[in-house]
C-alpha cells in the first residue's frame, strides 16, 4: 500500500472510533456512580480509590457505531455515487463490503452480548460457571454460523471448530485477567490489535495474498477505540474498563484473527499461520502462568488475586508504570517477530518462535528469582 492509501485507512478507522471513545468516556464518568459502576479497592487490587468502571461502554460504542454507521451506509447507499466519494483505491471493495455486511452484523451482535454479560458482572458479580457458559455459548454460535475457524490444516472440521472456539474464549478471558493494572489490557490490545492489521495490510514481495483491508480495518477501528479510551485510563486511571470492555475486546480480536487469511494450502510460507499466536504470546503467558501458579497453590484457577504477570513485575522492584510499559514492549516484541513469518521459510520460522519463546523465558526466570528471594 502506498503511504497515502494507509493516510485514509487510518483516518477513515482510527480516528473516528477514536474521537466517539474519547467522548464517551466523559459521560460513562459522569453517570458511572448512577448506573452502579464503581470499583472499590481491596486487598486483591492495586488501586487505593474508588474509581469509576464502565470504559467497556466507550469502547464498545466506538467500535459499533463505526463499523455501523460505514458498513450500513456502504450496504445502503447508491454504488456509483459512493465510488465517486471514497479515495479511489477503495471503490473496488465496495462490493466486499456489502457482501460481508452480515459477518459484521454477527460481529458486533455477539460482541454486544458479552459486553452486556460483563457489565452485568461489573455491577452484581456473576458466577464464574454462568461467565464461561455464556462465553463459549456465544463463541461457539458465530464460529458455527459463519464458519469462522482456524487455519490449521487440520483435515477434522469438528476439531477446528472446537479450536476455534476455544481460541476466542481463551482470548476472552486473558485480556479479562490482563486487566489489572492501569492502561496495562487495554495497551496491549492496541499494540496487538495493530500488529495484526500491519500483518493482513502487507503481505510478503511477491506473495498472491492480496492485502485484507476489511479484517484490517476492523482491527484498526478497535484501536482507535481503544486509543480514546485509554486517554481516561492512563495512570492515575480515572475510568476503568471493567469486565464488560474486556470480555467485548477479548472477543472482537479472537474473532477476528479468524476471519483473517494467513497462507493458503499451497502456499510456501504455512507457517504464518502462527502469527496470531506469536502476537497473543503476552496475554495467553499471564493467563497460563497465573493459573498454573493459582493450581499449584491449591487454590481456585477463577480465583482473583494479586499473582498476574503485571504484579510479578512490581515484586521485581518496577513501578507499576514500569511493569506496564515492560509488558507493552513484550507484546511489541512478539508481534514484530510475527510481521517476519510470511518473510522466512519454515528454518526461519523455526527461529522466530525460539526467539518468542526466550523472550517469556527470560521474563519466568527473572521472576523466579525475585519469588525465590522473597521467600527466603
Amino acid at each position: 500500500m502506498e503511504l497515502g492509501q494507509i493516510g485514509w485507512l487510518l483516518a477513515g478507522t482510527i480516528g473516528p472510533a477514536f474521537l466517539v471513545s474519547f467522548l464517551t468516556c466523559f459521560v460513562v464518568r459522569r453517570q458511572a456512580v448512577r448506573w452502579g459502576l464503581l470499583d472499590q479497592p481491596n486487598h486483591r487490587k492495586v488501586h487505593v480509590t474508588p474509581t469509576p468502571l464502565g470504559g467497556g461502554i466507550a469502547v464498545w460504542a466506538g467500535v459499533v457505531s463505526v463499523l455501523a454507521l460505514s458498513v450500513g451506509g456502504i450496504s445502503l447507499l447508491d454504488r456509483d455515487q459512493l465510488a465517486q466519494w471514497l479515495p479511489t483505491f477503495l471503490a473496488p471493495h465496495i462490493d466486499g463490503v456489502r457482501y460481508r455486511a452480515l459477518d459484521v452484523a454477527v460481529l458486533l451482535g455477539g460482541a454486544t452480548a458479552l459486553m452486556l454479560l460483563g457489565l452485568a458482572d461489573d455491577r452484581r458479580g456473576l458466577n464464574w460457571k454462568l461467565r464461561l457458559a455464556v462465553q463459549f455459548a456465544v463463541s461457539a454460535l458465530v464460529v458455527i454460523r459463519q464458519g469462522w475457524t482456524l487455519t490449521a490444516f487440520i483435515p477434522i472440521p469438528l476439531l477446528t471448530t472446537a479450536l476455534s472456539v476455544l481460541w476466542i474464549a481463551a482470548l476472552i478471558n486473558s485480556f479479562n485477567m490482563l486487566d489489572n493494572m492501569d492502561g496495562l489490557s487495554a495497551g496491549v490490545a492496541a499494540i496487538a490489535s495493530a500488529m495484526l492489521a500491519v500483518f493482513l495490510l502487507f503481505p510478503a514481495v511477491g506473495s498472491t495474498t492480496a492485502p485484507q483491508l476489511f479484517v484490517a480495518g476492523l482491527l484498526l477501528v478497535l484501536v482507535g477505540s481503544l486509543l480514546g479510551f485509554l486517554m481516561h485510563n492512563r495512570p492515575p486511571a480515572r475510568l476503568f474498563m471493567g469486565d464488560a470492555g474486556s470480555y467485548f475486546v477479548g472477543f472482537i480480536v479472537g474473532a477476528a484473527t479468524l476471519m483473517a487469511t494467513y497462507t493458503g494450502y499451497n502456499s510456501n510460507d504455512q507457517h504464518a499461520i502462527l502469527a496470531p499466536l506469536c502476537v497473543m504470546a503476552v496475554p495467553f503467558y499471564d493467563m497460563l502462568s497465573v493459573m498454573w501458579i493459582r493450581w499449584r497453590q491449591g487454590r481456585s484457577v477463577f480465583e482473583a488475586d494479586k499473582c498476574h504477570f503485571s504484579h510479578r513485575l512490581v515484586d521485581l522492584g518496577m513501578s507499576k508504570p514500569q511493569a506496564v510499559l515492560t509488558i507493552y514492549l513484550t507484546t511489541a516484541t512478539c508481534g514484530l517477530a510475527a510481521l517476519l513469518l510470511r518473510r522466512v521459510d519454515m528454518l526461519g520460522a523455526a527461529i522466530i518462535l525460539l526467539l518468542v519463546g526466550c523472550v517469556l523465558l527470560l521474563i519466568h526466570l527473572l521472576e523466579s528469582a525475585a519469588r525465590r528471594t522473597r521467600e527466603q
